[in-house]
C-alpha cells in the first residue's frame, strides 16, 4: 500500500519558490528514512499549491519518526518561504472556469449559500491517506465529498 500526506499552502507558491520547495523537497526524499531503512518516498508539488508526500509501505514501513523528519522539512520550508502548509481553515474549490480558489470556511459558506460553489463544484479531499484515494477521490464534486456535510 503507498500511504500518502497532503499538504495544502496557505497561498500559491511564486515560481521562484515552487524551485526551492521542489529542490529541497527532492534532497529531503533522497535521505528520508525510517529506522535506517530507505523509504520509497517521492514529492510532488500540484498546481503551485499543494504538497504530496507518498511512501511505498511495500518496500519499507513509515515510522512516527520519520513522519515527524516529513513535517520538519515542511516546517523548514514554512519558514524559508514564509508560507503556511498547516492552515486547516481555508479551503480550495475549482471556479466555474476551472481555476483553482482558495479561501476561507466563511467566505466558502457564503459562496455555498448564494449557489456559486454547488453540487458538481470540484473540491479537494485533502483527508486522502492512501495513492489510490488520492488518484480516485482527491479532485471531487462537491455533493460526493465531507464537504457536503459541513457546509449545507
Amino acid at each position: 500500500m503507498k500511504k500518502v500526506w497532503i499538504y495544502q499552502a496557505d497561498r500559491f507558491l511564486t515560481q521562484p519558490e515552487y524551485e526551492e520547495a521542489s529542490t529541497r523537497l527532492q534532497d529531503f526524499i533522497q535521505e528520508w528514512t525510517a529506522h535506517g531503512s530507505q523509504l520509497a518516498g517521492k514529492a510532488e508539488i500540484k498546481y503551485n499549491l499543494f504538497i504530496i508526500l507518498t511512501v511505498d509501505e511495500e518496500v519499507a514501513q513509515v515510522t512516527g519518526c520519520s513522519i515527524d523528519k516529513s513535517v520538519r522539512v515542511l516546517k523548514e520550508l514554512e519558514e524559508s518561504l514564509n508560507i503556511g502548509f498547516f492552515n486547516r481553515t481555508l479551503i480550495p474549490y475549482r471556479d466555474v472556469e476551472g481555476n483553482i480558489q482558495l479561501v476561507s470556511r466563511d467566505v466558502f459558506e457564503e459562496l455555498c449559500k448564494q449557489g456559486e460553489v454547488h453540487q458538481d463544484t470540484i473540491v479537494f479531499n485533502n483527508l486522502a491517506q492512501t495513492e489510490s484515494e488520492y488518484q480516485q477521490h482527491w479532485e471531487v464534486p462537491f455533493k460526493d465529498s465531507w464537504h457536503a456535510t459541513v457546509f449545507k
